[in-house]
């Protein structure tokens, strides 16, 4: 029997609660609907900045390109004969291995170095060949801010200069470049997983800017990972190269050195052995030389193989094309947006408000 009777109550409370919560909410409309005007007005101003700002708001140009990382994966009839190569002591070099996987490209693309060898690319601009870095200065009027400092007054960075000899002005301007369009600028994902297919995206408000940079940043990047990635295998390919051309020499003047002493010895008492002694020496460096060189070259042209394994590791897919795609707000949609979120912040305020006069009274 009281657990009926306290079932009943618990019954009779949430009725009460939801009834309250009922006339609360409608006491809140009520109030609010005092104010409408207020709203409303508000509301209104809210449309009308957001409809000004999206008619002066300049747009964005989107350049886009995608590319596939090309990995080793060190297997395949090639890995067997350089292992097979190794086994003889045949050093053909190698790759940077796992060095360079698709993410790690990513990051690359995004670090200060390449960002800034790419700034200090050349470009033409209206038949003048200027950097990139000066060019993003002249398209934004950095100048005209920098006016009134004359240690910025004629700033600039030429084509491919040397970074390290940079002033410390130079050296500011140039990283903080860099990091805003790092931060702002650049949007550089890995479409799948499952496929080294990389996409970078370029966006900024001037259009010609946007492409160029789109391209001179992915050339940069594929420069710097051919080179790191293929410089054990070129330094491998140089040193055998040396070594072979210096191998060569001497065998050649090994060659002389057989003529020569065969001449001195023309025509020779046979019972005079020890005058043919040169000739003999001469023959035996010949021998050598010949299977040190043959050795050599072997070793050369496997290494070249390698060599060429390694190139190219980034394979262009698609590359931006002018016109660019244009990214901008529209008008009516800045003027609901705008609108919507003033009316929305001012009921806020009228609520909290209220609230607030409610708790101090």
């Amino acid at each position: 029997m009281s657990n009926i009777i306290d079932q009943q109550q618990q019954i009779d409370n949430d009725e009460i609660s939801l009834k309250e919560l009922i006339g609360k909410i409608k006491e809140w409309i009520a109030y609010l609907k005092t104010q409408w005007k207020l709203i409303i007005g508000i509301a209104a101003l809210g449309g009308i900045i957001g409809f000004v700002y999206a008619s002066f708001q300049k747009p964005s140009y989107l350049a886009t390109t995608t590319f596939v990382l090309e990995e080793d994966k060190g297997g395949g009839g090639l890995g067997g004969a350089m292992g097979l190569a190794s086994s003889f002591g045949f050093d053909l070099g190698g790759g940077g291995g796992g060095l360079f996987t698709s993410s790690n490209i990513i990051e690359l693309m995004k670090s200060r170095l390449v960002v800034e060898k790419t700034l200090l690319n050349p470009v033409q601009i209206a038949g003048k060949e200027i950097s990139l870095a000066d060019y993003y200065i002249q398209i934004n009027e950095l100048k005209k801010g920098w006016a009134k400092k004359p240690n910025l007054a004629n700033i600039n960075f030429p084509v491919n200069a040397d970074r390290t000899k940079f002033n410390l002005e130079q050296d500011s301007i140039l990283q903080t470049i860099s990091a805003g369009l790092t931060k702002n600028n650049l949007v550089i994902a890995q479409k799948d997983k499952k496929v080294s297919i990389i996409s970078l995206t370029v966006k900024t408000e001037s259009e010609l800017f946007s492409k160029l940079f789109c391209e001179q940043l992915l050339k940069e990047t594929s420069d710097f990972y051919i080179e790191t990635k293929s410089k054990k295998s070129r330094l491998n390919v140089d040193i055998l190269q040396r070594q072979a051309d210096s191998i060569r020499a001497e065998l050649n003047g090994a060659i002389t050195g057989v003529a020569t002493a065969s001449d001195n010895v023309y025509n020779l008492n046979p019972a005079f052995n020890v005058k043919r002694t040169p000739s003999t020496r001469r023959q035996v460096d010949v021998q050598a030389n010949t299977a040190i060189l043959t050795q050599l070259v072997a070793q050369l042209e496997l290494s070249k193989v390698s060599l060429r394994k390694e190139t190219p590791l980034v394979q262009l897919i698609d590359r931006p094309i002018l016109p660019l795609e244009k990214e901008k707000l529209g008008r009516l949609k800045s003027l609901v947006l705008g609108g919507f979120l003033a009316g929305f912040l001012t009921v806020l305020y009228l609520v909290f408000g209220q609230l607030y006069r409610k708790m101090i009274a």
